[in-house]
């Protein structure tokens, strides 16, 4: 069974994600989709650990709003590991407690413009592979055949996905100053 891992925050999910989601799915490469609610990127700052499962449980009420993802798992491995939050240990758990699916990591074009900054970037690429969806300003065939020039056996799949203009960030940023957010939150 392949099985597409889509990581992040998602403080909050949004229409972006949903898109992405669907995007995944739809593609006709991917069994099941595992949403993998993370407690802190180790790259990023401003967001808590201690909020971890709130979001998991926003997260899991998100997709279960849409029939349509009832492919897609919201997995709680992250919230049982210690941190730092490496992507290559959750792919190793996810094998290691999953031995009957195939994995691959989803991600966006910003993303893949900074995978040699990951932890055994390397490793991801040729053991499990990265499905990637574009995102505004990145020039992802460019991108990827720099990746896979990089690091040979890599594997890179371009997955067409819709550009959605908005971000967890711009969310937070418009409910704090009195917007309503509610028509991009998923």
């Amino acid at each position: 069974m392949r099985t597409a891992v889509y990581p992040g925050s998602f403080n909050p999910m949004h229409i972006g994600h949903l898109a992405i989601l669907l995007a995944l799915k739809g593609s006709g490469r991917f069994d099941r989709v595992r949403l993998v609610v993370s407690p802190k990127n180790p790259l990023k700052d401003g967001i808590s650990a201690d909020s971890a499962q709130i979001r998991f449980q926003a997260a899991v009420a998100a997709v279960s709003r849409y029939p349509e993802l009832e492919d897609v798992i919201v997995d709680d491995v992250e919230l049982s590991m210690d941190a730092p939050y490496y992507t290559v240990r959750t792919l190793e758990a996810l094998a290691a407690a999953h031995p009957d699916e195939s994995f691959t990591l989803a991600i966006g074009a910003d993303s893949l413009a900074d995978f040699p900054l990951w932890k055994e970037w390397q490793t991801i690429l040729t053991e499990y592979g990265v499905a990637v969806y574009p995102r505004e300003g990145y020039d992802l065939p460019a991108v990827a055949a720099a990746l896979m020039e990089s690091c040979p056996g890599a594997r890179i799949e371009l997955i067409e996905a819709p550009l959605v203009d908005i971000s967890s960030s711009r969310i937070r940023a418009g409910i704090e100053n009195g917007e309503d957010m509610s028509g991009y939150m998923m």
